[in-house]
């Protein structure tokens, strides 16, 4: 095996197969990464530790083809400090030598006879834009449960009915979900899987900015979902499809609406926050034009401040976790928000408002597909 790449792409193609890399691998040899160059200038990086595989796709010139299965830590670490200068790779005796301008490094080759055949994809579902993708996958993973033995509630539920594609996350604390329109191989294909949310969250942030994403979906007796993009592919087992009816949470009469403009109110949310210990709410009181945000630790230290707002129906005081309120503005784009109440004990709805020239946002168009239910924490006093 011989060939020559360019440093920048060999290096993304490497930290893109790296991702997979198990950090205690069952067997040596899945610490490796398998280094595959064809006649035809076709280089393929690829790593999997039975649950996640990862193929990373580009050109090189190929002097001679070949396999070789390196340890694959080593090598990111290496290609990522090597000089902006062509890379040079080849097999000598039982070493993969990798040569960049004065540097050079050896590296023990693993067997790669005894390396495990990567999966294959599902067949291609349909397809959706990259950019719009990574955008909703980063709205929704914050809201996914830490706790592996719930598993289900570690992943991202996703619902397929046609061109409609929702994603959900959930810790049973709050759930937030994401609806956009994507481009199905058949009109009426429809599917419901959850998968790990670490997982679809590394390779949604990781594939190439303005490619289409492939989603490989197959029937219900798969257990694998594909995603693709820019020459980058992963696959990875599902979890258990089991999952709470989050759409039906999602709707609701409120007797409180708040339009609230995000930033300054996440500024005020955070230096109130400075004065919280581990499980101390922020608490929020929304009047006719502001809400006054506040929180305490005992009587060591308090926080008040008042943020301007416009509020429809009964006055509220609300009080939530901190970090779970700024997950939930953190996934807005938009200049405005929507807080929806129905009292201080019920789960409160956060929504985007669409952006409008004019100076005041617009209270009836308020579907951007992006949805955050939180669970207030009581107040006792």
């Amino acid at each position: 095996m011989e060939f020559r790449v360019e440093r920048p792409t060999f290096a993304d193609a490497v930290a893109w197969a790296a991702r997979t890399l198990p950090s205690r691998p069952a067997l040596p040899v899945l610490a490796g990464m398998l280094i595959e160059v064809t006649e035809q200038g076709g280089l393929t990086l690829g790593a999997f530790d039975y649950e996640v595989s990862a193929h990373a796709t580009d050109e090189a010139a190929v002097a001679e083809p070949g396999r070789a299965l390196v340890p694959g830590r080593l090598l990111s670490d290496i290609v990522r400090n090597l000089p902006n200068q062509p890379v040079d790779v080849f097999t000598k005796g039982s070493e993969v030598v990798v040569r960049c301008g004065p540097a050079e490094f050896g590296l023990l080759t693993l067997p790669v006879e005894d390396y495990p055949t990567l999966p294959e994809p599902p067949a291609r579902a349909g397809t959706v834009p990259g950019d719009l993708f990574a955008a909703a996958v980063a709205q929704v993973t914050p809201a996914a449960g830490r706790d592996d033995t719930l598993p289900m509630l570690t992943g991202v539920r996703i619902d397929i009915e046609g061109d409609t594609m929702w994603l959900a996350c959930t810790d049973r604390y709050r759930i937030a979900a994401r609806e956009l329109t994507w481009s199905p191989e058949e009109p009426d294909f429809t599917a419901g899987v959850v998968v790990p949310a670490r997982t679809l969250a590394d390779t949604a942030k990781a594939i190439k900015r303005g490619a289409d994403v492939s989603i490989c979906l197959g029937g219900t007796a798969d257990t694998l979902i594909g995603i693709s993009g820019g020459g980058r592919s992963m696959t990875s087992r599902l979890l258990d499809d089991q999952y709470i009816n989050y759409r039906s949470r999602l709707t609701g009469t409120w007797t409180s609406v708040a339009e609230i403009q995000v930033a300054p109110f996440v500024e005020a949310i955070k230096r109130a926050a400075l004065v919280t210990e581990r499980g101390t709410p922020i608490r929020l009181a929304f009047t006719a034009d502001e809400v006054r945000i506040r929180a305490a630790t005992g009587d060591s230290a308090r926080a008040n401040e008042s943020v301007g707002a416009r509020l429809d129906g009964d006055d509220i005081d609300i009080a939530f976790a901190p970090q779970y309120l700024l997950d939930g503005l953190a996934g807005i784009d938009t200049e405005y928000a929507r807080l929806e109440c129905t009292g201080p004990t019920k789960a409160a709805l956060l929504t985007a408002i669409p952006d409008k020239k004019d100076d005041e946002p617009d209270p009836e168009n308020t579907d951007t597909g992006y949805r955050y239910l939180a669970m207030p924490v009581r107040l006792t006093g």
